[in-house]
């Protein structure tokens, strides 16, 4: 069987769409699975069932065909003679700042993620007996591992939260699963930095929470249960300074091979690598995210990092989701704006007011829109989309920060 399907053949690999497939039944359709002739880039679109995807992407890395999942037929043809030597899966990604979605493969070998599986059951205490859910399709990258590393367990995994005993998901959907009666015992959280009151919101349900940072260039990278972080099992982390901040620099077995069509990857000496994420360090060996510095917005003189004002937002009571966004302001240079979701019991005027008591003048965002925060398809908020409806007014009516004399005399 493939090194990625360790349960029994009686057991219950996948449970998706309210069917179940053993393990034995996903072995032999590996085995039997069909595969495009010649030695060419398999293609595995977005959309193929959970359980077509698995059999797909588990046959090409059996036999050696590199697969792009998440890509069509053009999209493979497009990025095959790009993708760097040894490619055995690549990815296909637009992130969560690109309005137009253009993708970009991360193409990895099948080493690298598997190296990452025993570490990562370590770290968040998983263990063969588990039913595990996923929260976001399997041809997004931080999905398709949950996947993989939960048949790498021997456990179930499914897209059923009800009666799991652990959750892969994003801040953004672990605060809307605990809306629900029963969530699972047990979340590992990643895709964005967790509030200090989503995370004591889910504490106080029981709980437990693994968090770690990452990303789909440098696969994982730090982890931690608390507001600070520190290296993942077999990773070495440097912060090297730079205009904006301390900038994240990691290396480890996990790393990508490269991006193909663009992206933040960036190598450098001693096989170091980075995404240009900002850090600030916490003692000798912990550190917290605070923001990627092209995420950067400069205000009357002052720089802000829209992920650490994100931060301080999701921390106001009633605030589900938050995005901060910088716009062209004649005498600001930029003005902030945040773009928040509320949950059913709190209104604008109180989360507004809260800001002005928590968060400093020179951050305040000047205007603010309430609604629901798209998401891409891995449960990110979709920042390029709301930037894209700001530059085209299509945010709907704002909320003001201040009272329309102050606001005046402020700008």
């Amino acid at each position: 069987m493939s090194d990625w399907l360790r349960g029994p053949r009686g057991g219950i690999a996948l449970a998706f769409g309210g069917d179940a497939v053993r393990y034995g039944e996903l072995a032999d359709a590996v085995a039997a699975a069909r595969l495009p002739s010649g030695d060419d880039v398999v293609a595995c679109p977005a959309g193929t069932d959970p359980v077509g995807l698995v059999t797909l992407v588990l046959a090409c890395l059996e036999r050696g065909r590199p697969v792009l999942v998440g890509g069509d037929s053009a999209d493979a043809v497009r990025v095959s003679s790009e993708l760097p030597s040894g490619t055995e899966l690549a990815v296909l990604t637009s992130g969560s700042s690109d309005p137009a979605g253009m993708p970009r493969a991360v193409a990895r070998t099948n080493a690298s993620w598997l190296a990452s599986a025993a570490p990562l059951a370590e770290v968040a205490g998983l263990r063969a007996s588990d039913r595990i859910a996923v929260t976001g399709p399997l041809h997004v990258s931080m999905h398709l591992y949950a996947a993989l590393h939960a048949l790498w367990l021997g456990a179930t995994v499914g897209d059923q939260v009800v009666g799991a005993s652990a959750v892969h998901a994003t801040p953004t959907r672990l605060a809307r699963l605990l809306e629900v009666d029963a969530p699972p015992p047990a979340a590992i959280v990643a895709g964005a930095a967790l509030s200090e009151s989503l995370r004591a919101r889910a504490t106080a349900r029981g709980i437990r929470l693994t968090e770690y940072y990452g990303a789909a260039e440098l696969s994982f990278v730090a982890v931690g249960r608390g507001d600070s972080l520190e290296p993942f099992p077999g990773v070495e982390v440097e912060l090297r300074p730079t205009a904006a901040g301390p900038e994240l620099w990691a290396r480890s077995p996990y790393l990508a091979l490269g991006v193909v069509g663009g992206g933040m990857l960036r190598r450098a000496d001693r096989g170091f690598a980075t995404v240009g994420d900002l850090a600030e360090p916490i003692g000798a060996d912990a550190f917290r995210i605070v923001g990627r510095g092209d995420a950067a917005i400069t205000t009357a003189g002052a720089t802000v990092l829209a992920e650490d004002l994100e931060a301080r937002l999701l921390a106001l009571p009633g605030v589900v989701a938050a995005v901060v966004l910088g716009e062209p302001h004649d005498l600001l240079g930029e003005r902030i704006v945040a773009v928040v979701e509320l949950d059913a019991a709190t209104d604008a005027s109180a989360v507004i007011d809260a800001a002005r008591q928590h968060i400093p003048a020179a951050e305040l965002p000047r205007r603010w829109f309430v609604g629901a925060v798209p998401t891409t398809a891995s449960g990110k908020p979709a920042r390029g989309i709301l930037r894209a409806a700001l530059a085209a007014g299509t945010l709907g009516v704002p909320h003001p920060s201040h009272s329309s004399t102050s606001e005046r005399s402020n700008v």
